[in-house]
């Protein structure tokens, strides 16, 4: 544990608050892409499969639990209880492209042929690419309301502060976990965009717009 480690999982914990609210709020999930939630459910579903099994400390264990029920209720919120205002037109992104080749990865690259390492591999390296779909839902419509950007403004956040919370690890610990490393500065690198437009526009009070696709 460090100080990027707990920046980061808190960053992550304010983009899930902040995403739940805009939707409890306004009564609405607009905007929102129902797959990129059903792909973060299901990388802490495989992830947190050690809950009951493995304890490493009272924190984590409630983060896990925390992040499964936020996840879970936000998949909830889209598909059933305000699934009236679900954008399903555009909210098109087909998932087979990412879980297929993401499953073949887990079973090619993973540090130990076993069930629960295999999925674990599968949950690094989904959620590398889970922020697609909605990425792709907001180029396809053009612009995205201020309350979503501030969601993936942190959930980017969270990444980057998990790559310094892996540098200062290999500094006091000599400990590298190559999958994670890698697969946390490709999620990065697809926020990279995003922050730019962030800062330039959104936290000047500018609506975040992008150019309409062709």
């Amino acid at each position: 544990m460090n100080v990027f480690r707990i920046l980061g999982d808190l960053s992550h914990l304010l983009a899930m608050i902040l995403l739940l609210g805009k939707i409890w709020r306004s009564k609405c999930c607009a905007g929102i892409s129902g797959k990129s939630q059903i792909l973060f459910a299901l990388v802490f579903t495989t992830r947190y499969l050690d809950l009951f099994t493995n304890f490493i400390s009272i924190y984590n264990s409630v983060m896990k639990v925390v992040f499964l029920l936020c996840a879970y209720l936000t998949v909830y919120m889209i598909y059933g209880k305000f699934r009236k205002t679900f954008d399903s037109e555009n909210d098109t992104f087909r998932l087979e492209f990412l879980l297929v080749p993401v499953i073949g990865l887990s079973f090619l690259e993973n540090y130990n042929f076993t069930p629960l390492e295999i999925l674990w591999t599968f949950s690094i390296y989904l959620e590398s690419v889970a922020i697609l779909p909605q990425l792709f839902m907001i180029s396809k419509t053009g612009e995205a309301e201020t309350i979503t950007t501030h969601y993936l403004f942190f959930l980017g956040l969270y990444r980057a502060l998990y790559l310094a919370n892996w540098i200062r690890r290999y500094q006091t610990e000599n400990f590298y976990d190559q999958i994670a490393v890698v697969s946390g500065v490709v999620q990065t690198i697809f926020y990279c965009d995003f922050f730019y437009l962030y800062i330039t526009k959104v936290l000047k009070g500018k609506k975040l717009s992008l150019p309409m696709p062709i």
